[in-house]
């Protein structure tokens, strides 16, 4: 997949253009009250491998407070004091997984979602070095991996269900290399791809 750097980063700030920073791409819940939403923000790491883009996932322990075991970006809440999303994704991704924030290129964002536990949740874009070397955090990521893009723009690879007491539909993808893709980071994942027309 012949994707630049530079084309990833336009159709970023396309997707964005106009939009109000607090405005939502999608919502999992009726938003009636957004200033009670709480602030976070993921990375979407990308990596070129194999004359190939990949995305770069982890799958949460058992140990974390929520969403245990499941498969999602570096991300979180944000900390008091942090004004960009970017921050806030840079800083849970060298906690989760030990990536230097210098180290990223960040190339933009997508639109806010908003998920059912009441979270906007911010995906910013980056390109990592590969091969890397993480340092993972044993309390919360069980495991790092790696997805194509090409693979994950099959609509063949993935099923969208209607999703009863939410708005919309659940995106979940079939197993790959044993890891189960679904909910919100299949949301964002998807979301991602349109924006690059794939």
């Amino acid at each position: 997949m012949h994707l630049t750097e530079s084309f990833i980063a336009q159709s970023l700030g396309q997707a964005l253009a106009g939009l109000d920073p607090l405005s939502d791409g999608y919502a999992e819940i009726d938003v009636t009250e957004p200033a009670k939403l709480k602030c976070a923000a993921v990375l979407i790491p990308l990596v070129h491998e194999a004359e190939d883009w990949h995305v770069l996932y982890t799958r949460r322990t058992d140990h974390v407070e929520s969403h245990k075991g499941q498969v999602s970006f570096p991300g979180g809440a944000c900390d008091s004091g942090e004004t960009a999303p970017e921050q806030t994704a840079l800083r849970e991704t060298q906690e989760e997984v030990g990536i230097d924030p210098q180290t990223v290129r960040i190339l933009g964002r997508l639109p806010n979602m908003v998920t059912i536990t009441s979270y906007r949740v911010t995906p910013v874009v980056g390109v990592i070095d590969w091969p890397s070397v993480f340092r993972i955090s044993e309390r919360e990521v069980e495991r790092v991996f790696t997805i194509p893009l090409s693979w994950l723009a099959d609509a063949h690879n993935r099923w969208e269900l209607p999703f009863p007491g939410r708005r919309g539909s659940l995106i979940a993808y079939h197993p790959y290399d044993g890891e189960l893709l679904w909910g919100a980071t299949a949301r964002m994942t998807v979301s991602f791809l349109e924006v690059l027309g794939l």
